[in-house]
């Protein structure tokens, strides 16, 4: 009796779908990915057991330096945009349309508005080094311009909402500065950004 012979199968596998799948993979994460803006200066935010996320957009951060200086953000380009033209008209300044843009992509502004015209008009390089050493957006009761970056912003975007974004060991007068500029202008909702922490495990058999 003949033997019958059995077809043999090719056992390679087509990957070019699978190639296919992941650089459309790669770029979706490209294109949608947000990267975390750079920051002024390094602050170490303290840890707590909160579990309320920060919203992804329309956020205003107000940053405080672990020597007391306060940093002034918002997320939006269009925002940023809209309040620098609403600083412009309240202190008079004479922008240039290059230097509104230079604002409009800068994540942090932390200086007085006298030094906002020299800052934009610096180099990249420079504006960072000037940035670094500023002494911060004056908050005093008797010279409080940080409440007239709250108020530019609110105006150009009412869907904002505030966080306060405090080094673990800044000054409280400073963060005390920085509240009360806010309730003086019926702004009583807002966030304090902290670490993730795990909370402690509470041993039942003790009970």
């Amino acid at each position: 009796m003949a033997k019958v012979k059995v077809a043999r199968k090719s056992t390679a596998i087509d990957m070019t779908p699978m190639v296919d799948l992941a650089f459309l993979l790669l770029t979706f994460f490209m294109l949608t990915t947000k990267f975390k803006p750079q920051e002024a200066v390094e602050i170490l935010i303290p840890s707590s057991i909160a579990q309320t996320p920060l919203p992804a957009t329309d956020v205003m951060i107000i940053s405080v330096s672990k020597d007391g200086r306060v940093f002034f953000g918002v997320d939006s380009k269009h925002t940023r945009e809209a309040t620098i033209r609403r600083i412009m008209e309240k202190y008079n300044l004479d922008l240039s349309p290059d230097d509104v843009n230079t604002f409009s992509i800068m994540p942090q502004v932390g200086l007085p508005i006298s030094a906002l015209s020299q800052w934009l008009k610096a180099k990249p390089a420079e504006r960072d080094k000037i940035l670094q050493s500023a002494p911060g957006i004056p908050c005093d009761s008797a010279h409080n311009e940080l409440g007239d970056w709250i108020v530019a912003s609110r105006l150009s975007n009412t869907q904002l909402r505030i966080a306060i974004k405090g080094d673990v060991d800044s000054p409280y007068p400073v963060i005390k500065k920085v509240i009360d500029t806010l309730q003086d202008r019926n702004i009583n909702k807002f966030n304090l950004i902290t670490g993730k922490e795990a909370p402690e495990l509470i041993d039942t058999s003790k009970l």
